[in-house]
């Protein structure tokens, strides 16, 4: 069985905080009063092991700008969001929008970029600005182009991670802050064959390189897939959420995104209506009872 190739980063190159008184008329001052000075506010002073150099946090367009009035004016940097749809909703359209807002490594696992990329061009994305990693080839494909089925190989599984941690290193070297994250998708992570341990641990980078970098992260994961102790564990861990589902009614079927989490802020209580056209369009009417 091949081994996993320790292969750089895959790109495709894409056409970017009382004083006392004296004696008057024989009245005797009053005692002085001790008060004592103020003590420092509790958030002036940082704890010895907290940076103190975090960096501030900016709005950061999704490119979709109806999305970004909801958010507040749009997602705060350093986000790691997370993606969590029904399979059947094509919330991967969301992913090929935000793709419009910045530069945006796009780490591909479930297809060949080519096709994700025509996909992109196909609701009349530019693609200019994006770089994939071919985590896709990487995993199924052999050096001499052949399909290889390495499902379930634990061996295999753990270098996958290996060389996604290994790409990652090399965009957190290339210091680049205004850039976007996307994993199309995580659910392949999670149901790799490895110790739980080593998808926190990979969790864990992408957090860390998110908020060194101020950047934004968008991890796709699909609902009812997952074991639900580890999938809990990533939703915890991420700093918004927004919750995909499709609703069938009798003569049509509506998609739905709430965002129940967003760290930092008040999340909205509104559920947003939206449809797959030229790239996602968000209903803004209103639904009366």
């Amino acid at each position: 069985m091949p081994s996993v190739k320790k292969a750089g980063v895959k790109q495709t190159p894409v056409t970017q905080v009382i004083a006392g008184q004296s004696a008057v008329n024989g009245i005797a001052p009053a005692p002085q009063v001790q008060v004592p000075a103020k003590s420092p506010a509790v958030n002036e002073i940082p704890p010895a092991n907290v940076p103190a150099d975090l960096q501030q946090q900016l709005n950061r367009t999704t490119g979709i700008s109806i999305l970004d009035r909801t958010l507040g004016g749009g997602l705060p940097s350093g986000s790691v969001v997370y993606i969590y749809a029904d399979a059947k909703s094509m919330a991967e359209v969301f992913l090929y929008q935000f793709t419009q807002a910045r530069k945006t490594y796009y780490f591909s696992d479930e297809r060949r970029p080519a096709y994700v990329l025509r996909d992109i061009k196909n609701f009349g994305f530019k693609s200019e600005g994006i770089t994939f990693i071919d985590v896709y080839s990487e995993y199924y494909i052999t050096p001499h182009g052949e399909m290889v089925d390495n499902v379930g190989n634990e061996f295999v599984d753990a270098k996958i991670v290996e060389f996604t941690e290994y790409n990652l290193k090399k965009i957190m070297a290339d210091e680049v802050k205004d850039l976007n994250l996307i994993f199309d998708s995580f659910s392949f992570y999670l149901n790799l064959n490895v110790n739980p341990g080593i998808i926190k641990r990979l969790i864990n980078v992408i957090y860390e390189l998110t908020k060194n970098l101020n950047c934004v992260t968008f991890l796709y994961g699909l609902k009812d897939t997952h074991e639900k102790t580890l999938e809990n564990e990533i939703l915890k861990s991420c700093d918004v959420i927004f919750d995909v589902e499709l609703e069938k009614n009798s003569d049509k079927i509506s998609n739905k995104l709430s965002i129940p989490k967003i760290r930092g802020r008040v999340p909205t209580s509104e559920m947003i209506k939206f449809r797959v056209g030229d790239g996602v369009q968000i209903d803004t009417t209103k639904d009366i009872a």
